[in-house]
């Protein structure tokens, strides 16, 4: 089985990978280019990540492609707070066209349930909408202390810990019970479905 994985210069998504590996899923990383220093970090993880299986090239997408326009959409509608949730989903988009492109059959995310604002399980639900291929989440039940433990034995936790830039566009209060029907709604609203 072949998969994309969503791989950041962050603990928990080497570790998703990782467990993928671990059941012989042949991976293609896509990683969103936001600055070099998480570039050079994620470079660093892949070649960690190569001990354990078959994991191809990145593919390196330029987050400005499509995330900087949206998110000042977002703003100009008033509903800010739907940024995170607007992230993920324009990622997974992505992540599926990509998948198709190239014959993948599912997208691997590091998401665990409740870990930050867009891992609720109404904002996982809203942006589960971006895809017509199964999302595979193999930390879901995971907390943080069992993630940066496999971490730590797999030799990625040092990498990922490594100071680096935070993200400019996260919201101070951030939706955390997104409506997948209101979501939709904002999407219409900002005409990113016909993108």
């Amino acid at each position: 089985m072949k998969a994309v994985a969503l791989l950041s210069s962050g603990i928990d998504s080497p570790v998703a990978v990782y467990l993928m590996l671990r059941k012989g899923i042949e991976i293609t990383p896509i990683h969103f280019r936001q600055d070099p220093v998480k570039e050079e970090k994620v470079l660093e993880i892949l070649e960690v990540l190569r001990r354990y299986g078959k994991l191809n090239d990145p593919i390196v997408v330029d987050f400005s492609e499509e995330h900087v326009l949206a998110f000042e959409k977002l703003k100009e509608l008033g509903k800010g707070r739907y940024t995170c949730v607007l992230c993920k989903w324009l990622m997974i988009r992505k992540a599926c066209r990509i998948s198709h492109k190239i014959g993948a059959s599912a997208i691997i995310t590091g998401d665990s349930l409740g870990q930050v604002a867009s891992q609720t399980l109404d904002n996982l639900m809203a942006v589960s909408t971006a895809s017509d291929l199964p999302i595979l989440r193999p930390l879901i039940g995971f907390d943080k202390e069992e993630i940066v433990r496999i971490a730590r034995e797999i030799g990625t936790f040092d990498i990922s810990s490594r100071e680096e830039p935070t993200c400019p566009f996260t919201p101070k209060y951030p939706i955390i019970r997104a409506s997948p029907a209101e979501f939709l709604k904002i999407l219409k609203e900002m005409d990113v479905l016909s993108i």
